[in-house]
């Protein structure tokens, strides 16, 4: 039996498994402490809804500069990208206990010692570790920093910061290949690692001047200072018990069970993998196609960089002009999360024919310039779809489950990105450039469909899930 609470929110009276644990999950999670007028959080400076704007605008600075910190790195290339999709499982619920910014303090600096660490190496054995480990620490600054923006800004305003946010691991890939180009071939591969402890420094030091955004944690400490009651954190077991469900078990479920979850995940999966396997892909293709060195190589990959700008700008049109403009049609707070999808529609035509004009343009004969520029097409409808998935995803689900959600996405990406270049150059070898970059490119164009059924289906798939989702009338 459906029941809908003042927020449109959905719920069934027999959801299965993980709804009977979703009371211990709620008894695991810090405790929202009881407002008083005392306390008055609403209109609170300490809250973060409240802050003033170059107060808001350096968490972004701060969690832009770790994304992209933690994306940017080259070697090598597998275990670190592996590494990267267990963020929501370390981060996510963690932050929740300890706070957001303990975890970007400490995982930074850890990161950075790691990474350190592989620039002395001298064994193949112990930089795998090493990145490994590096990747592990950065991690959770990708799965927190979600929730470290809509606890700074509200709903409405949320959408162009979040896509801001979301561009700077996007850019990994891009800059990437382009600074280890010219590093390695003048200082050696070495000096890709200090690069990034570079890097780290600065977003330490940006780190040191942000704040916690956690409203329970903020509340706690501003009614232990003024002396008021703070009720005692969850039993370890339970915490534990919440880590264990919200971020393993019901994100495996959701892949394999919950259809909005894992088709999204599917799409964005396999697009980031084509992403990735660039790595391997452009510089077997420009170099033997046009003979083209390291570093000539490297600068093909700014095309990505002016691809994810352009998706950038199109997420914030579609945000401003279509998204928007629903807000007079509908009560307060209450835009069915399909309107998120406008990006993803549009970007999921660029997708198929980006990765088409790449397979039969790279050869003698036509310029390098050609092949190149089918690599901003697929830039750009790549960031569009990821960014509006990642939005209708969280405005489609509820509490815990859209944390589960996210970390159900993190790892399916991460996963297809660290194994697609692996194979990338035998099948490059086997099939040839066109008909290699031609597979990926029938791949997009069989999940073309997926954002387009979406929103025309996705209330009656709502309807439908095992999960609360949202449902306005």
């Amino acid at each position: 039996m459906e029941k809908i609470d003042d927020t449109g929110i959905m719920g069934d009276a027999s959801l299965g498994n993980d709804s009977a644990t979703e009371g211990e999950i709620e008894a695991a999670r810090p405790k929202e402490q009881v407002e008083t007028d005392e306390l008055d959080w609403d209109n609170s400076p300490h809250n973060p809804f409240n802050w003033p704007a170059w107060k808001k605008a350096l968490q972004v600075v701060m969690l832009s500069s770790a994304g992209l910190l933690a994306t940017v790195a080259l070697l090598p290339l597998t275990l670190y990208v592996l590494a990267l999709g267990f963020g929501p499982v370390i981060g996510g619920p963690l932050s929740e206990t300890i706070g957001r910014y303990p975890i970007y303090a400490a995982s930074i600096p850890l990161g950075a010692l790691f990474t350190m660490g592989a620039g002395f190496v001298h064994n193949i054995g112990g930089l795998g570790f090493l990145r490994f480990m590096a990747g592990l620490c950065w991690a959770p600054v990708l799965a927190v920093a979600p929730g470290t923006l809509s606890e700074t800004f509200t709903p409405k305003n949320r959408g162009p910061v979040s896509a801001v946010f979301i561009l700077m691991p996007f850019l990994g890939p891009g800059l990437g290949p382009v600074i280890g180009s010219f590093v390695v071939n003048r200082k050696g591969w070495r000096w890709t690692q200090w690069t990034l402890v570079f890097f780290s420094i600065l977003a330490m030091i940006i780190t040191a001047f942000s704040h916690e955004t956690f409203h329970p944690v903020i509340k706690r400490r501003l009614m232990k200072k003024k002396g008021m009651k703070v009720d005692p954190p969850p039993p370890m077991a339970a915490r534990l018990k919440m880590f264990a469900l919200v971020a393993v078990v019901r994100p495996i479920r959701m892949l394999l069970l919950e259809p909005i979850t894992g088709f999204i995940c599917l799409y964005v999966s396999a697009e980031f993998g084509t992403l990735f396997s660039f790595f391997a892909a452009v510089p077997y293709t420009f170099g033997r196609v046009y003979q083209f060195s390291i570093e000539e190589s490297g600068l093909v990959f700014l095309s990505i960089v002016i691809g994810c700008f352009l998706g950038l700008i199109t997420v914030i049109l579609c945000d401003v002009f279509l998204y928007r403009k629903q807000a007079p049609k509908y009560p307060p707070h209450q835009i069915p999360p399909e309107h998120r999808l406008y990006p993803s529609m549009i970007g999921s035509i660029g997708l198929p024919i980006g990765l088409f004009w790449f397979a039969w343009t790279a050869r003698p004969g036509v310029s390098w310039a050609s092949p190149a520029a089918s690599m901003i097409i697929f830039a750009w409808g790549n960031l569009c779809v990821f960014v509006s998935t990642m939005q209708y995803i969280t405005d489609t689900y509820h509490g815990s489950v859209v944390a589960s959600a996210a970390s159900a996405n993190s790892l399916a990406r991460y996963g297809f990105a660290g194994v697609f270049p692996l194979f990338t150059i035998q099948m490059y070898e086997k099939l040839g450039i066109d008909w290699a970059s031609s597979l990926l490119a029938f791949v997009a164009l069989a999940l073309l469909p997926v954002p387009w059924v979406l929103f025309k289906y996705g209330p009656t798939i709502r309807a439908k899930s095992s999960y609360e989702t949202v449902k306005f009338n």
